[in-house]
């Protein structure tokens, strides 16, 4: 899925759903340096006079519960094979390590990217990414889902109100109709963001109308009644 269609959002409630849901949650970002990739995701062993010092990795802190890896298409190819290593006999060696551990995890990923694409043009493997997609799941952009906006939005209104403690008499129709009619290129993350600044700028009291929008978004919502709506 796009940026900002919520990948994280659906592997955590995948997560908590399931029998793992007590056991950790954790995300990596695959893009990035692959020495520091190799550490945050195996993590690292040393030997010091007193012992060895060890680190333990995002497979490792999730003993038990699921592994999120975010943007799996920028992951270095020599980690590709390391991690396909590990999916294959669930044990992982630590950078600096000589031993093995096991490790039980559930492993997610999820990517901006068109995996099948990569995969036939060579940039990503073709072994990681059959045993990564057992279940592929594809988020559509908002603007293919105009139909939950009215419902995000509302979520996001009501979350900031209540986090400052805020009274609002709702949404205005206006309001609503331009969040609608816009294109969201920045998907649900652009939504939120648009609906927090618009909560920091009303008096108390005050309902969230089109004038406590974004240009782009005013300029969307003109014409439209200003009748308040709660939400």
């Amino acid at each position: 899925g796009a940026s900002g269609t919520g990948k994280e959002v659906l592997a955590r409630w995948i997560h908590a759903r399931s029998p793992r849901a007590r056991q950790p949650f954790v995300a990596v970002q695959c893009a990035g340096l692959a020495e520091d990739l190799a550490t945050e995701l195996f993590g690292a062993e040393s030997e010091r006079e007193q012992g060895p010092e060890i680190v333990a990795g995002a497979l490792e802190r999730a003993q038990g519960g699921t592994v999120l890896l975010k943007e799996i298409a920028e992951l270095p190819v020599e980690l590709q094979i390391r991690i396909l290593r590990v999916l294959e006999e669930l044990l992982l060696v630590r950078v600096g390590g000589r031993r093995s551990v096991a490790i039980d995890v559930r492993v997610l990923s999820a990517s901006h990217l068109d995996l099948v694409a990569l995969v036939e043009s060579g940039a990503f493997r073709t072994d990681l990414y059959y045993r990564l997609a057992g279940f592929a799941v594809r988020l559509p952009a908002l603007s293919e889902r105009r139909s939950d906006i009215p419902i995000l939005g509302g979520h996001f209104f009501q979350r900031e109100t209540a986090r400052r403690s805020q009274r609002s008499a709702g949404i205005t129709r206006g309001a609503l109709a331009a969040l609608v009619a816009h294109s969201w290129p920045g998907n649900i993350s652009e939504l939120e963001t648009e609906i927090t600044k618009a909560v920091l700028m009303l008096e108390d009291g005050e309902a969230l109308d089109v004038a406590h929008l974004s240009r782009r978004l005013q300029a969307e919502g003109r014409g439209n009644p200003a009748e308040a709506r709660t939400l």
